[in-house]
């Protein structure tokens, strides 16, 4: 279960937060409110209803506080913009048009303090005044500018200790000598409510810092921590401990330890308009969304719920086709060209019968396992909490694997019924831990084996080995290359706070582009959903897409020496244009090989071997009327398939030529004598001329999209992209 949270944004909305400084195009209440809208709308993105979001508005034109509307002297100008409670997209919208600059410089913010103390106070504690079990966080937002009392310093920094509330003050403009930032002629009232938030952050073991390092560290991902959960709970066995009192037994627990992050999936909604206006939406926020257009309106999202049907061929039912429900259906497995029924009680025969176990069934010298093995993400195996017995007897077993250099194999069945697997479990020490990891094992079935020539050596025809060669490196080419791999060293490349070299690309600094450019993109849009265009990437998202230019030029001289010692050359570009004006190969006495046979050049195409005759063709002319009557004759053949198909056994010979003569007219930039045949096609498929309904055959084109040849594929063609897609959506032949 994650851990409750609750946190309160104090934010500074006074009249000097609408003005702009240090030559930033943005006033202050603007800029604050990147890292406030950051962070609120990471938690949203969590979608978790036990973390709590409020926000408290300082220096607001009016009062809305339960102390302040109580006691017209004290806790002036403080407004809860919202209570602490699970915060949601409409919830953003609505802070957006409260937050603004206001017209007043008054208020308090060690008042807003105790305001916010207390609204965590009201919704972390039980009816019987015991606290709850919250995280609970106030992240205080401000310029320093404003009257400020102090009189009640003491008592908050007790409360907030006694709570364990986190404190963070971030402050526009503060001085801050480990982050290099200092104001110049900085106003003296704010030099003193500055000292004075600074050591109470300091006596309540909270953080205090200028706003602009909070803001350059929010191109650093945050990243999601997950709570562990076991997927096997049980014994770790060797040998049979039912029969053999020798045999061993350990209580473990199994936790993954590395696994792919993915970013968020999209989903498919539907704006529902059959909404009255002011309906309340009862509907579950998992199949609801609030969403607010250009216009303002407030429109209820429906996700998309698929359906599945199941259709039979029945000559008599409207379509040739008839519904059938899914319990009428029977379970079969196709073999060969058929399909064998395969009764339930039957099936129940064929499973095998498993209980959830952990056995160690040998061991493998760790030199004899290969790493492409590993078939799956890492786990650990720890012994069970809490049981000494256990953490000592895994002790030694990961003890004796780690002096022996040694794997063990196991077998693993997480869940009764479930299907085994093989494990290779390897030891891991460190001073203040020690557990086995596994990683899945394929089964003999899984392992697909390659043969490749091999790339030390050239052997002949005649069976000898060649270890000198033209296609082999030379000794020069390949101490050439080691040199230049050690000059692209990043192990050493960068620098440490010290100065001395250390590693450019450390693995837990290495953050998936693709994860967190979505995940920002997702939290810039909720803040900002008129907005035309994206942010740019962050540069940390950027920096490792290419080498470092120092580390380029540095390597430069090694390079040339590769370039050098492999007889480098720059191949020229491939010539574009048409395929018939271009040079074919000839043999290399020049003749011409089909007039010394007396063979005549091939024009007539046959349809047993229609493909390779119609390249073959295509490839030995330049004259357009051959590239016609070819083509042509392969028009015929693709109608012959199409009309003497009997189903559809003819469809996919058919389908192959129309890929073929699409790709040859593309390369030959003659699209329009495609294009002419696949609309006739259409017409005459879909107008039944072809022997009858020959739907399917359109259906089977569309799907391997074999339509018209647009500007995009050929710059000659007069059809456009939006014109080809239609093309093949439509059913209609005009």
């Amino acid at each position: 279960m994650a851990e409750k949270e609750a946190t309160v944004y104090i934010v500074d909305v006074g009249k000097s937060m609408g003005e702009k400084n240090a030559g930033r195009e943005k006033t202050d209440l603007e800029w604050a409110m990147e890292y406030v809208w950051d962070r609120i709308t990471a938690t949203v993105a969590t979608g978790r209803k036990t973390a709590l979001v409020g926000v408290l508005g300082l220096r607001t034109d009016g009062t809305d506080n339960e102390i302040g509307n109580e006691d017209p002297e004290e806790y002036q100008n403080i407004s809860i913009l919202q209570p602490l409670k699970q915060t949601l997209m409409g919830d953003i919208r609505k802070l957006q048009d409260q937050i603004k600059p206001s017209s007043t410089n008054d208020g308090d913010a060690i008042s807003a303090l105790v305001i916010a103390i207390q609204m965590i106070d009201a919704q972390c504690t039980s009816k019987a005044g015991k606290p709850l079990a919250y995280k609970r966080r106030i992240i205080l937002v401000t310029n320093g500018r404003g009257r400020m009392d102090p009189d009640q310093l003491d008592q908050i920094t007790s409360k907030i200790k006694q709570d364990s509330t986190e404190l963070v003050i971030l402050g526009v403009d503060f001085d801050d000598a480990g982050y290099g930032f200092k104001e110049e002629d900085k106003h003296a009232e704010k030099m003193e409510n500055e000292e004075l938030l600074r050591n109470l952050a300091e006596d309540c073991n909270g953080m205090f810092g200028t706003l602009a390092e909070a803001i350059d560290q929010m191109e650093i991902p945050r990243l999601k921590t997950t709570r562990p959960v076991h997927s096997y709970k049980g014994y770790l066995t060797l040998g049979d401990p039912e029969q053999y009192d020798s045999a061993l037994r350990i209580d473990v627990e199994r936790y993954p330890r590395t696994a792919i992050a993915k970013p968020p999936t999209a989903s498919q909604f539907v704006v529902r308009a059959d909404l009255a206006p002011g309906e309340a939406n009862t509907q579950s926020t998992a199949t609801l969304a609030e969403d607010t257009d250009q216009s303002g309106i407030q429109h209820s999202l429906a996700a998309v719920k698929n359906t599945r049907t199941y259709q039979v061929t029945d000559e008599n039912a409207p379509g040739g086709k008839k519904d059938v429900d899914a319990d009428d259906l029977a379970r079969g497995f196709e073999y060969g060209r058929t399909a064998v029924h395969i009764s339930e009680s039957e099936s129940n025969v064929t499973k095998l019968e498993t209980r959830p176990s952990l056995d160690i069934v040998g061991f493998v010298p760790r030199d004899k396992c290969g790493r492409y093995l590993a078939m799956s993400k890492s786990n650990i195996i720890i012994a069970q909490k809490t049981n000494d017995k256990a953490s000592l007897a895994l002790s030694s077993l990961i003890h004796a694997l780690y002096e022996v250099d040694s794997y063990a194999i196991a077998r693993l069945v997480t869940k009764e019924g479930k299907e085994p697997v093989l494990l290779l479990l390897a030891p891991f020490i460190e001073p203040d831990y020690e557990y086995l990891i596994d990683v899945e094992l394929p089964f003999a079935e899984d392992i697909r084996g390659y043969k490749f020539a091999p790339l030390d050596k050239v052997v002949t025809v005649s069976g000898k080995n060649l270890i000198q060669h033209r296609n082999l490196p030379s000794d020069d080419l390949m101490q050439a290359m080691s040199d230049y791999v050690d000059a692209m060293d990043l192990s050493t490349f960068g620098k440490d706070d010290e100065g001395n070299p250390a590693e450019y690309m450390p693995i837990d600094e290495t953050y998936s582009p693709l994860l967190h450019r979505v995940n920002q993109i997702l939290r810039w849009r909720a803040v900002n959903p008129t907005a035309d265009g994206l942010p740019p990437p962050p540069a940390l998202f950027l920096k490792y897409s290419k080498p470092p230019e120092e580390l380029v030029h540095q390597a430069q001289p090694c390079l040339d020496a590769v370039k050098s010692a492999g007889d480098v050359k720059k191949v020229p570009p491939k010539q574009k244009g048409h395929k018939r004006a271009r040079e074919y190969e000839k043999p290399l006495s020049g003749l011409d090989v089909e007039e010394l046979l007396g063979h005549e050049k091939r024009t007539k195409i046959s349809p047993e071997n229609a493909i390779p005759e119609f390249k073959q063709v295509l490839a030995t002319t330049e004259d357009l009327q051959t590239i016609k009557f070819a083509m042509k004759q392969m028009v015929e053949i693709v109608y012959s398939n199409i009309k003497n198909s009997l189903g559809d056994s003819g469809y996919g010979r058919a389908i192959e030529a129309i890929r073929i003569m699409r790709e040859e007219m593309t390369e030959l930039e003659e699209p329009e004598i495609f294009n002419n045949f696949v609309r006739e096609l259409k017409k005459d498929i879909l107008g039944g001329k072809l022997n009858g309904e020959r739907r399917d055959m359109w259906w089977k084109i569309r799907a391997n999209r074999l339509g018209l040849i647009d500007k995009s594929l050929s710059p000659l063609s007069e059809v456009g992209e939006e014109e080809a897609k239609e093309f093949l959506k439509s059913t209609s032949t005009g």
